[in-house]
């Protein structure tokens, strides 16, 4: 390093953004992902043992990618190099590699290559790295908002390890935030200035797990609110909403609030009504909940108050949920929307609610001999000698394949669970079964033939 670089770095730590020098330096500093970096676990130790192997890092923005990355060149004795993909293309991998195999010929040091953004290498990029990944001229640092498995050559992935990054939470934000209030170094401690405990909880709610952006708010907050008539800076909750240009919205997410809005979002959906759903969706993704669980709700109720009024109000469910986990936020919204829209306007049936609740009281309370002997299973040694599958008649054998026999254990043989409902789909479900359960199976007793065994021995 020159004198220039090394003047810059200095400058640079004085006047980058808060975000940039509030990065911790060591692991113990390190805010979050415990899951990955607490203390004993594979990555924490290969660190701490500077014996760290390919790995690809994998999270939302702010989570903390770049800066383990950086812990790392703090951490290694051998050379760190950091390459960003949008930036960088082979000529400067094959720069890197050149190094690599001078330092490893002549110092016997291991080179580590950080490249952020990963995902933005094309395919011959990725795959100019991998010879040189595979023989362990270069230990690589991937770093990606993008899912790895998509978007990283599967050669390379498989040498390398995954650690999937999660958004920070509350708390773990709020904690980044104090220390960036308080520190004198390279935080804002140096400043004359109040904050709300509200405000800090505004911002850490808001940001979303994302601490560069609750950072920024605060450092915005701070260097451009004027001081009051007493000469104070105070940072309230008003000043915390214009500089992260969101208004708060009362939702606490382990409060009543939380627990009041998603039991409205859900009583709107149920009671048909697609406007009041989505105006509960809006401000649940307004206020930062995790998209997950709003879609996990979803496909409950699709179950639980559609039902079978609308088979396909669960497809369209399931198919929502796996969509936002691809897609993410905030297109997500819109997927979670059309899911809600649909799920609103569907016939509403909660017969299979009733109908498990039924059958787990008579479980759990009705003892039971077995299961009848005409439906055990044939297949395995003895199982016919035992009797095992006599009297019974394939449905397929039979006009329109069914036929009247007994299906339930003796001791709940005359139960009823499932009672379709008058609404959409399960009406016809209604008629349809209604008439079986109707039905005599005189005719098919006459039938001709009588019914034949299955050719498996029916399992």
């Amino acid at each position: 390093m020159d004198l220039f670089d090394y003047q810059r770095k200095k400058v640079l730590q004085k006047e980058a953004p808060l975000a940039y020098r509030m990065r911790p330096k060591t692991l113990e500093d390190f805010e979050g992902q415990e899951h990955i970096v607490g203390k004993g676990t594979l990555l924490y130790r290969a660190i701490k043992a500077d014996k760290l192997s390919s790995i690809v890092l994998y999270g939302p923005p702010g989570t903390g990618k770049t800066t383990l990355a950086k812990i790392i060149a703090n951490t290694t004795n051998g050379n760190f190099h950091q390459l960003n993909a949008t930036t960088s293309g082979i000529k400067d991998i094959k720069s890197v590699v050149e190094d690599a195999k001078s330092a490893l010929a002549l110092h016997g040091a291991r080179t580590i290559l950080f490249i952020d953004e990963i995902h933005r290498f094309n395919k011959s990029q990725q795959d100019t790295l991998l010879p040189y990944v595979e023989d362990g001229t270069l230990v690589l640092i991937g770093a990606t908002t993008e899912n790895p498995y998509f978007e990283v050559n599967k050669a390379l992935l498989s040498r390398s390890i995954i650690f999937q990054l999660k958004e920070l939470s509350r708390q773990n934000t709020k904690s980044i935030l104090n220390k960036a209030v308080f520190d004198k170094e390279n935080g804002l401690g140096n400043y004359s200035f109040t904050i709300t405990d509200e405000s800090i909880d505004f911002l850490a709610d808001i940001a979303g797990g994302d601490a560069r952006a609750a950072l920024n708010g605060l450092e915005l907050a701070v260097l451009t609110t004027e001081a009051d008539s007493e000469g104070k800076i105070v940072i309230d909750l008003d000043v915390a909403q214009q500089c992260i240009q969101k208004r708060a919205v009362n939702y606490d997410k382990s409060g009543d609030n939380h627990y009041d809005t998603i039991s409205a979002f859900i009583k709107s959906m149920r009671g048909s009504d697609p406007d009041a759903a989505i105006y509960y969706l809006a401000r649940m993704i307004y206020a930062g909940e995790d998209p997950k669980f709003i879609a996990r709700r979803i496909v409950i109720h699709a179950a639980e108050d559609v039902g079978n009024a609308d088979p396909h109000a669960l497809l369209v469910a399931m198919a929502a949920a796996e969509a936002v986990n691809f897609i993410g936020m905030p297109e997500g919204r819109i997927i979670l929307a059309q899911a809600v829209a649909y799920i609103s306007c569907a016939p509403k049936s909660n017969t299979a609610v009733d109908s498990i609740t039924r059958a787990m009281e008579d479980v759990k309370n009705i003892s039971i001999s077995g299961v009848p002997i005409h439906l055990r299973d044939t297949a395995y040694k003895g199982a016919k000698e035992l009797g095992h599958g006599e009297g019974y008649k394939y449905a397929h054998s039979f006009p329109g394949h069914y036929v009247k026999q007994q299906y339930l254990p003796d001791e709940v043989a005359d139960k009823q669970y499932y009672f379709p409902s008058e609404n959409g789909v399960e009406k016809k479900i209604k008629e349809s079964l209604s008439k079986l359960r109707g039905e005599s199976d005189i005719a098919n007793d006459n039938l001709k033939g009588e019914s034949k065994r299955h050719p498996e021995n029916m399992r």
